[in-house]
């Protein structure tokens, strides 16, 4: 039960940092489906800092080293969407599904190059952070608290002040709603995107790296991140764009991708003899099915993936 606990609350706290994401992309009026890809170069920020950086360091260091070079990863890979679908107008979910594919390909030959530099017969596209991860959990009694997890919380709590107690996050949903009422009183519509976007890349790329570590100690990169990003966006849309109803969601999502990992440590769940590759299935499962009767009442953005053009107001 406390390594179901254990997962939960990190998968969670990863689908809730990549919905968070695109929440304030949507809000901005941008479709980030790029979020996979974002995750990905995220990813592998982290683990390139944890390879690079001596498990000597204080715990401290390491964390914030990790997070500051996936989060800028991911912050440069947003800047793609952002260029090809706020300043050249671009189909945005064409932009999205071609970061996706790239960002996949990209890492595996960095991957590759970098480990053959060190060993021309090493030609992998793994890395490895054994003991550097270890100062990123803290061990309470047999339960790995993960420090990303705090960062999540933090992220929810900044994430519903911002939308809905600032005039940042009334101007960003405005351009989301009406870009030409928006631009009519002055707000510069195209900044306010761009914001989104940025912001979607931070916390896609912190996403990123919080996934891989989750109970491993090394990543294989051209698996990239199985999918996770589209889950996001599940949750996002099953939160009904709203930073509470995600973190909701994101548990409840969280809680089937955690029962892949730990069904076998139930007695009655063996019993029922189904075979691992369903469990495995089962939050991708769900979020269909959750999707099917929700998605109706969707309370999307009213502009989003329409590019603007400031000509038509």
């Amino acid at each position: 039960m406390t390594l179901l606990i254990q997962y939960t609350l990190i998968f969670a706290s990863v689908l809730m940092l990549v919905a968070l994401g695109g929440c304030f992309s949507e809000h901005s009026g941008v479709i980030n489906l790029g979020l996979e890809g974002i995750m990905v170069m995220g990813a592998l920020g982290g683990a390139l800092a944890m390879n690079n950086t001596s498990a000597d360091v204080a715990a401290g260091v390491m964390v914030l080293k990790v997070t500051v070079w996936a989060i800028l990863f991911g912050i440069a890979y947003s800047v793609l969407l952002g260029v090809a679908c706020i300043n050249f107008k671009a189909d945005q979910t064409l932009i999205g599904t071609a970061m996706n594919l790239l960002a996949t390909a990209v890492a595996t030959v960095l991957v590759r190059s970098i480990n053959s530099a060190k060993d021309p017969n090493n030609v992998s596209t793994t890395l490895q952070y054994i003991d550097q991860k270890k100062l990123l959990v803290v061990n309470m009694n047999g339960f790995e608290f993960n420090w990303f997890m705090i960062m999540a919380v933090a992220a929810l709590i900044l994430a519903n002040i911002v939308l809905y107690r600032t005039k940042f996050g009334l101007r960003l949903r405005a351009c989301g709603e009406n870009p030409q009422a928006a631009d009519s009183v002055g707000i510069n519509v195209y900044r306010m995107r761009w914001a989104g976007v940025l912001i979607s890349g931070l916390l896609g790329g912190l996403g990123g790296i919080v996934y891989i570590t989750a109970g491993v100690s090394e990543w294989k990169f051209e698996m990239g991140v199985a999918g996770f990003g589209f889950l996001a966006l599940a949750v996002m849309i099953f939160g009904q764009w709203k930073p509470t109803k995600i973190a909701g969601a994101a548990l409840l999502f969280g809680f089937f991708r955690a029962l892949s990992n730990t069904y076998s440590g139930f007695a009655w769940l063996r019993a029922l003899n189904i075979d691992s590759k369903i469990y495995n299935m089962m939050p991708y499962i769900i979020s269909l099915v959750v999707l099917a009767f929700t998605s109706k009442n969707s309370a999307a953005p009213k502009a989003e993936g329409i590019p603007y053009d400031k000509g038509t107001r």
